[in-house]
């Protein structure tokens, strides 16, 4: 598993909103830490990054799908489907040389947009039976998958619908599962609960 990995996010909107630039800019900075490749694929050529992601480190833009660069290369690009019927497992490092995720996975409810590369013929593995955000299901993937010490998914510490107080009166609940750090908090990205407390009064719904 020395070999480096490669991390893909299909975009799948025409837009890219700022909830989206924050995940993606944390699993930028998270990747170059990691000494792993991270690629934004099916980037409309119109579109234009906010500052944040800019000639942000660790980002590579692709314009073409994925479907369309591994064409002739499927059997080492894996899936992260919430309807694979196997768990993604250290084992998977050692088979797969890139961990495809369909943005955006933090829909809530969920819209199934994964739906759209499992129709491509990609090899699937799921993360579990709770929704996460698209950074949290990188971070876990990478931990799982890479470095000398893989971590079973079992083994990883994780909180589901944390609770963010927005002001002295109200909380705000989010409906996804987080991997904690060495506190027990959830591992967000930079600037994520300024716009969560900044967005709860037009509702969650609104983020995304």
């Amino acid at each position: 598993m020395s070999k480096s990995k490669t991390f893909i996010v299909e975009h799948l909107d025409p837009e890219l909103e700022e909830w989206s630039s924050l995940e993606y800019a944390a699993i930028a900075s998270e990747s170059q830490s990691a000494g792993v490749s991270f690629f934004l694929s099916s980037v409309p050529p119109a579109l234009k990054l906010p500052e944040n992601l800019a000639g942000v480190q660790g980002l590579q833009i692709e314009h073409r799908g994925v479907e369309e660069i591994y064409h002739d290369k499927k059997a080492s690009v894996c899936l992260l489907d919430p309807a694979a019927k196997e768990e993604l497992s250290p084992e998977d490092g050692d088979r797969f040389d890139v961990f495809l995720f369909g943005g955006i996975l933090g829909d809530d409810p969920p819209r199934d947009r994964t739906s759209e590369l499992r129709k491509k013929g990609f090899e699937g593995r799921r993360l579990g039976p709770v929704q996460m955000t698209t950074d949290t299901a990188v971070r876990v993937t990478r931990m799982i998958v890479q470095g000398r010490k893989p971590v079973p998914l079992d083994k990883i510490p994780f909180v589901d619908n944390p609770e963010f107080k927005v002001d002295d009166h109200e909380s705000t609940e989010m409906p996804f599962r987080y991997v904690t750090d060495g506190k027990g908090n959830p591992v967000m990205p930079a600037g994520m609960l300024d716009l969560i407390k900044k967005d709860s009064e037009r509702g969650f719904g609104d983020l995304l």
